[in-house]
């Protein structure tokens, strides 16, 4: 099971596999066509009230990586999070992210999931 993380304004690259965008937004400045998305699971993506609070810098990343964790279990996006995981399982997929620090990104706690699954 591979699982990559990289920028949505990336190429594709020829082994990245389905690419998976997993923010709720769509990124700025970025056409459809150029961004190769393969599949936009917004179930996967945080809240709105998670984000913004992550974003405001008002916690650490760790502590947003917890609340998005929980947030992951709710039915919906427990049920996305396992189809991107089959996928994975068949061969390698390609998270995507605008995130400028994606080590720091929800797209990182994704990858993590995902890779223990």
């Amino acid at each position: 099971m591979t699982v990559r993380v990289r920028r949505v304004y990336d190429p594709p690259e020829p082994d990245g596999g389905p690419r998976v965008l997993v923010d709720r937004l769509w990124p700025r400045g970025l056409k459809k066509e150029a961004a190769h998305v393969d599949e936009w699971p917004k179930a996967l993506t945080p809240s709105t009230e998670l984000r913004r609070w992550y974003h405001a810098g008002e916690g650490s990343f760790e502590e947003f990586a917890r609340r998005y964790e929980a947030e992951l279990a709710a039915p919906e996006a427990a049920g996305a999070l396992d189809g991107v995981r089959g996928r994975a399982r068949a061969g390698t997929v390609t998270l995507l992210t605008a995130a400028k620090d994606v080590d720091h990104s929800h797209a990182a706690v994704l990858a993590r999931l995902l890779g223990q699954g």
